[in-house]
């Protein structure tokens, strides 16, 4: 017996030496020295996976795919007794803050620090950090996993870092060039900053719209670690921005999240301090927003932070800055692996304060507001549910009649009445923080000067009836969703209601599938039931060539769960008839969109994403480099993304635009691209000029150079939440109410539109429900226009100086866009070429 054991702990030691002999270093594997090259994303899969076959230390996963279908992935890096009771340890941390009560009764005693790697795809450097710093962990520091677990995702975005990767690979000189003038520095339309769909992961976090976040989410939810980094890179002249963060801090971020951050920031600069480089703390990244790749754990629970070092798309392999030194990827890549490692050692040295903290955290008891109760469409409230299932956040329904607290439509404390599909989120659960800073109606700021936008709340983002209440409200578990079947009949039409991005997925199904409807521009009765304007109507008569008229449309709304009113007769008891005029036919837009330089790659990816992701409804884009030689007959509508155009829209491409307009085209310019038609011969938009003072002294030289920036803030929006009104009469308004809550990005303020319609504006005092807003620029808003159509000749150009899609969370903005492009000037068929 002593023989085989002996025989089995010798057979151990063989193996793991074997083991250890084959692990190669990231220069041995790849075969250059890390730094000197870019690496491909598939190489860097292939070095997580040897180092995973050659040391008992790492466990590596594939937690999804991009849409570019490269993988996603995460290694798991601690002890070899660790690994080996790995679920237990998550069990026992998840226990410890509630989340899970099915454990082994066990103490939480490891530390768990996740480390995010490139989630902007051309701040490449933290990549090759990675490798370096998972080699050092399972070679040199082995001891700090044996109370460790550090998670390691390489590359949150991999579509983005290869897009960056390939591009420098096949521009760069040999050897690369350092000057600032030479094409390496310089990326092309879109860079390699965004996703696929050019979206912003690092600002995704919260909402989930991508692909790449919501697989993250899953894992990132099944351990929730104590310490999250993020790593990023900024300006090629700032040298390292590491924690602590700088204000403002959201009120929920305790004391120890405050000063522990502060703990990590000091070991870091010990060893920068040795090495003799350059870092700044506490300046400039606010924890705020809470879709950041800092926020986001930090309301979870977690030390969230970001670690910002000198270079980003321009720099290359090396590059000449303005101080007089040339920045490296060597020397990007060694700052990175410092800070990686040092949050290791820190986390190491503190496992038993981290875990007595993280307890703290998620105990919920002094938050003022206990619960938030919701009404509103049936299918908005289930889009919301569908988000809080993402972050693994408890709902239910209440029905407890009238409840008092903060009314969110009213601004102020106002009874809300309940009713059995009312959704109530209370904050007496693990994640209740995470509610408070979701569900808030007006987020405390510390300080005015912020990274990012300032409000968010998220009952005025899914355009919901809400009420935050200080009393915890009863709850029962809320009923599953019942799904909707339609039977077949002879009726002479089908009627749909028109309220939701449901409704909008239904109509795009049925205009790809050939099929034929009409939306109502007045209320109307039939089959004894009031319907709203913008309803749909389905016909018989527009569909009789259609073979199995009544099975398809059947099938499509069963399909989309729209419960379809089955019209024995188009004579309607009161409101228009099915062949009124005011039943409009919607004939199926072709439409393009600007993407290319002088366009907001961002808005560009939002309006891509949102038509065939959300909306599953085909577009062309059109690049601007040959936007003034397109056939305008080829498309009915254009979309202008946010963006400067003053350069594409020279006089000769705005009088053919203008043509194509007059002839029946449309134009919906959004954003900054609004202001390419002010002021514009044969528009009727006019800017809205702030007033000047009579006094000409030159006051402005006179504000002290030290609260230049402060001073300038009172003259800028960045995100807050405005109540505007509606003319909810036009076909762009159809499915809201008489006032819709905006999410105001910038202080461009334009006139009302003296010919045509204001469908959304602000009147004489605009009304901020959330986030801050300038004092000067609040009183710029003062009667513009928010939403508006001009009519020219047999076309018009919608405007959107807000932005209904921004990134893709503003739910209840939505369907104003789907209005524009489907029910706003589109009932005239006009011969395919």
């Amino acid at each position: 017996m002593k023989k085989s054991i002996l025989f089995l702990l010798l057979n151990c030691l063989i193996t793991s030496t074997l083991i250890s002999q084959n692990l190669q270093s990231p220069e041995q594997f790849l075969g250059y020295e890390i730094g000197t090259q870019f690496t491909r994303h598939a190489d860097v899969v292939n070095y997580f996976e040897h180092v995973a076959e050659n040391s008992n230390l790492v466990e590596y996963s594939t937690y999804g795919k991009t849409n570019e279908n490269r993988q996603l992935t995460y290694a798991t890096i601690s002890s070899e007794e660790n690994l080996k009771n790995i679920d237990e340890i998550r069990k026992n941390h998840l226990s410890n803050a509630g989340v899970n009560t099915n454990n082994s009764g066990n103490q939480a005693d490891k530390a768990i620090v996740w480390l995010s790697y490139n989630v902007h795809g051309n701040e490449a450097s933290s990549t090759e950090a990675a490798m370096q710093t998972l080699y050092e962990l399972v070679t040199n520091k082995k001891e700090w996993l044996k109370n460790t677990v550090v998670i390691m995702d390489p590359c949150i975005n991999p579509d983005g870092r290869d897009r960056y990767a390939n591009w420098y690979n096949q521009v760069k000189a040999t050897p690369y060039n350092a000057s600032p003038l030479a094409a390496e520095h310089h990326e092309p339309w879109p860079g390699g900053r965004p996703n696929h769909y050019l979206f912003d992961l690092n600002r995704d976090w919260a909402w989930a719209t991508q692909i790449e976040t919501k697989a993250r989410l899953k894992i990132y939810n099944k351990w929730l670690p104590h310490i999250h980094v993020d790593f990023h890179e900024q300006s090629i002249n700032d040298p390292y921005y590491f924690a602590p963060a700088a204000e403002p801090f959201h009120e929920i971020i305790t004391p120890f999240q405050r000063d522990f951050q502060a703990e990590i920031g000091k070991n870091h600069a010990k060893y920068f301090d040795e090495k003799g480089w350059l870092y700044f703390t506490k300046e400039r990244f606010d924890l705020l927003y809470p879709s950041y790749g800092d926020t986001y754990p930090t309301y979870m629970g977690s030390i969230g932070m970001t670690y910002e070092q000198a270079g980003g798309g321009q720099a290359g392999l090396g590059i000449q800055t303005t101080e007089g030194y040339e920045l490296t990827l060597v020397d990007r890549v060694a700052h990175h692996f410092t800070t990686g490692l040092s949050t290791v050692e820190i986390a190491s040295e503190n496992v038993e304060k981290l875990n007595s903290e993280f307890n703290k955290f998620f105990q919920n008891d002094q938050l003022s507001y206990k619960s938030y109760a919701l009404n509103g469409s049936p299918d908005k409230i289930e889009a919301l549910k569908s988000l809080l299932d993402l972050h693994e956040i408890k709902y239910g329904s209440t029905n407890s009649g009238k409840i008092k607290g903060f009314n969110y439509s009213q601004n102020k404390q106002a009874d809300f009445n309940t009713n059995e599909n009312t959704l109530v989120i209370n904050t007496n659960q693990p994640k209740g923080k995470m509610v408070k800073v979701l569900f808030e109606p007006n987020t405390k700021l510390s300080d005015s000067l912020t990274y990012d936008i300032t409000a968010w709340s998220l009952p005025y983002a899914y355009g919901l009836e809400a009420v935050a209440s200080n009393k915890l409200l009863n709850s029962t578990q809320a009923a599953s969703t019942t799904s909707i079947v339609n039977t077949t009949s002879n009726a002479s039409g089908y009627i749909s209601k028109w309220d939701s991005m449901e409704d909008a997925r239904f109509l795009a199904a049925l205009l790809k599938e050939g099929i034929k409807l009409r939306y109502s521009t007045l209320e109307f009765e039939n089959e004894g039931q009031i319907f709203n304007p913008g309803s749909l109507i389905i016909t018989k008569s527009d569909n009789r060539t259609l073979k199995d008229f009544n099975t398809k449309v059947i099938q499509i709304a069963n399909e989309h769960g729209r419960q379809l009113t089955a019209a024995t007769s188009g004579f309607s008891k009161s409101g228009p008839d099915f062949g009124s005029s005011e039943i409009k036919i919607i004939n199926q837009p072709r439409v393009g969109v600007l993407r290319g330089e002088g366009v907001s790659s961002l808005n560009f990816g939002e309006i891509w994403h949102f038509f065939e992701k959300d909306l599953h409804y085909p577009i062309t884009p059109i690049d601007t480099d040959y936007f003034k030689n397109i056939d305008f007959s080829l498309i009915d509508v254009l979309v202008m993304p946010s963006g400067g155009y003053n350069s594409l829209l020279n006089e000769e491409a705005l009088k053919n635009l203008k043509s194509w307009i007059k002839e029946g085209g449309k134009v919906i310019a959004i954003g900054d691209a609004v202001g390419s038609f002010s002021g514009k011969e044969g528009f009727n938009l006019k800017e809205n000029k702030p007033e000047t003072k009579k006094d000409t002294t030159a006051t402005a030289n006179l504000i002290p150079y030290a609260t230049r920036e402060r001073e300038s803030i009172k003259d800028l929006i960045t995100g807050s939440i405005i109540k505007t009104t509606l003319d909810k009469t036009h076909p762009m308004a159809f499915g809201y109410g008489d006032s819709y809550f905006s999410l105001k990005l910038s202080s461009d303020s334009y006139s009302y539109l003296s010919e045509g319609y204001n469908i959304a504006y602000l009147e004489d005092s605009p009304e901020v429900v959330s986030g801050f807003a300038g004092s000067e620029a609040t009183k710029n808003m003062k009667n513009s226009m928010i939403f508006g159509e001009e009519q020219i000749g047999n076309g018009s150009i919608i405007y959107m100086v807000d932005n209904p899609l921004f990134r893709a969370f503003w739910e209840n903005g939505k369907l104003f866009f789907v209005n524009a492009v489907f029910f706003v000037n589109n009932d005239t068929y006009r011969l395919k070429i």
